[in-house]
């Protein structure tokens, strides 16, 4: 190893060490402490005394169970006798009420209350350490907002490993998805999906067959087989309406192109995939398409453009950052929404990547505190955040209501 190699990768160490503790500049605890537990007896004697970070949850949800080690990081980090500030959690399967004034609507829900003050400030960003502290020091105020923003994205793109889980591997040609992975394998590509569950008599009798279908597939390079299990994984089959098991869907480019409802015998099955295949091929030719099977016809703006772009008709922009997770899954599906709006000259769908030097100054000026964040402009003027699911579905209909209430007007 050159000794130029080992001096990089000491520097680069040293800078995610300062740049984490840069981050951390209001507590500088080291106690390990456990995370308080609020309920609606002692809520708001605890808001009033001090700042508090609060995750309201439920035991049986799983994107709590993942949240929970590091929210106890959290705790460890902030909670010791002299520190103005509480992280805490509140368990909505008991203290629903509490949970319900709080307008929380699904799990985990984080919300920051400033000491004195009932209406908490809603945590949007990713839920990892890092991205929690930047927050905890904005609300604070510890550290400009600029030089958070900042210290945020450099300690996400040069130290922080926030990437999307990696494909799966198969095994002879069988893909096992699970939430973490879905949205990473779907995003480009053609994909064959069965949506099961193990108790179903139907998915046991299919389970070999399709099993013989991704092997006889294998080395080919244009689809891919998989399965995902909806006792485990309900999340992503509720986004794709399974009603039924097993559901078998074709997925391209992460949109459901199609439901298969023919017989399920290898060659049936076989038979399906070719044809779908050759389908997509005829369409694209047909489109015009790029020879990756999308149309970019998302607006990628920065501040030099931005608000050219937003001054007439009704904007969606979608602020990110390259290495955010989330905001790779929702890319394919922002791309599917301009498609929907290519034709429509009053709606503008559109992007802005917040760690370009060109944007950096208009996000923080649009007041984005994590990402993806989804603004929607009218007439030059921010009117709405989208807070909803992110569907294809429920992101159209998001823009036309605003449309149609802006036409009916």
């Amino acid at each position: 190893m050159s000794a130029n190699f080992v001096n990089f990768f000491i520097l680069k160490k040293q800078i995610c060490l300062l740049l984490f503790m840069l981050s951390q500049v209001s507590s500088g605890h080291e106690d390990d402490m456990h995370t308080i537990q609020y309920t609606k007896e002692t809520f708001l004697d605890e808001i009033k005394k001090k700042n508090s970070f609060v995750m309201f949850y439920a035991p049986w949800c799983g994107h709590c169970q993942r949240l929970g080690p590091t929210w106890t990081q959290l705790a460890e980090i902030y909670n010791e006798g002299d520190s103005n500030i509480k992280i805490a959690k509140v368990d909505c399967t008991i203290d629903n009420v509490l949970c319900s004034e709080h307008d929380v609507t699904g799990y985990p829900t984080l919300k920051f209350f400033k000491a004195g003050e009932f209406k908490g400030t809603k945590f949007r960003g990713t839920r990892d350490l890092p991205s929690l502290t930047f927050f905890i020091n904005d609300q604070l105020g510890s550290i400009s907002t600029v030089l958070i923003f900042t210290l945020y994205i450099l300690y996400n793109i040069f130290c922080y490993n926030n990437d999307t889980p990696s494909p799966p591997e198969p095994v002879n040609g069988l893909s096992e998805l699970t939430e973490e992975s879905f949205y990473s394998h779907v995003g480009k590509g053609y994909h064959f999906i069965k949506f099961y569950a193990p108790w179903c008599g139907h998915c046991q009798k299919l389970a070999p067959v399709w099993e013989d279908l991704a092997n006889s597939l294998r080395n080919d390079d244009s689809v891919s087989i998989s399965k995902v299990d909806c006792t485990l994984f309900r999340s992503v089959c509720e986004q794709f309406e399974i009603k039924g098991y097993p559901t078998l869907l074709w997925i391209e480019d992460g949109k459901k192109v199609d439901k298969y409802t023919g017989q399920r015998t290898h060659e049936d099955l076989k038979t399906y995939v070719s044809a779908m295949l050759k389908k997509s091929a005829e369409q694209s030719t047909n489109k015009g398409e790029s020879s990756d099977g999308t149309m970019h016809i998302v607006l990628s703006l920065t501040a030099d453009s931005f608000e050219h772009t937003v001054e007439k008709g009704i904007s969606f922009v979608k602020f990110f950052a390259p290495w955010c997770g989330h905001c790779k899954r929702l890319a394919p599906i922002w791309e599917e929404l301009g498609r929907k709006f290519f034709a429509n000259e009053n709606v503008h769908i559109a992007k802005v990547d917040c760690t370009l030097n060109s944007s950096r100054q208009l996000c923080y000026e649009q007041e984005v505190d994590g990402f993806p964040t989804l603004y929607l402009y009218r007439n030059g003027h921010k009117i709405s955040e989208y807070n909803g699911l992110r569907s294809l579905d429920d992101l159209y209909g998001f823009v036309m209501n605003h449309l149609q209430s802006h036409d009916e007007l």
